[in-house]
């Protein structure tokens, strides 16, 4: 019998891109449940949380490693942006109800509750975060598009919020995030 924490893949993947005509890059974040349409789990919120963490911590050190140094220049693999996608045909159908990460600790204020939280870690990342969309993108998938500075889509992309018909409180802004992004007009249509 084979250990099935070796042979799975990640549920998320992470990869460096290097810039044209630049010496920063971009860092790729791909969830990677394609079978489930990405929908999250607590294991996908948390890998989620730490690499957006992560990337805020490195580019808070750039602003302390400028005032450093002497000619400013060294910019050679620093990070410009990062691009969220999903793996597969969909970018994210939201949660994955067969196991769903904790929605009181998702919309908790709480210190050690919100280290947990992509969402709230995407707030502090001080780079564009560009999510590159397609077919579902769905409740909480919704949620996590809305985080992202800039949204590209395809034109098999569909939003839709289901929170209400699952029983389910938006936990990361949903409802005043996409009044604030589209108009209350266009938010009621959806």
């Amino acid at each position: 019998m084979t250990d099935s924490s070796t042979t799975e893949a990640a549920v998320v993947l992470t990869s460096r891109i290097p810039l044209p005509d630049s010496e920063r890059c971009a860092l790729l974040i791909t969830l990677n449940r394609p079978h489930k349409k990405n929908c999250f789990n607590t294991e996908v919120c948390h890998k989620l949380a730490q690499i957006f963490h992560n990337v805020a911590e490195e580019v808070q050190g750039y602003d302390s490693n400028c005032n450093n140094d002497d000619d400013g220049s060294d910019n050679e693999g620093q990070l410009a942006a990062v691009i969220l996608t999903g793996a597969g045909k969909s970018f994210c159908a939201g949660a994955d109800l067969s196991a769903p990460p904790n929605p009181l600790h998702q919309s908790s204020d709480l210190p050690h509750h919100l280290h947990w939280n992509p969402v709230h870690q995407m707030s502090r990342v001080g780079i564009p975060i560009i999510g590159v969309v397609r077919g579902h993108v769905i409740t909480g998938g919704f949620e996590l598009a809305l985080a992202c500075d800039i949204l590209i889509g395809s034109h098999t992309t569909t939003f839709r919020d289901t929170h209400v018909k699952f029983g389910l409180a938006p936990c990361w802004g949903l409802s005043q995030k996409l009044t604030q992004r589209i108009g209350p007009g266009r938010a009621k249509i959806v």
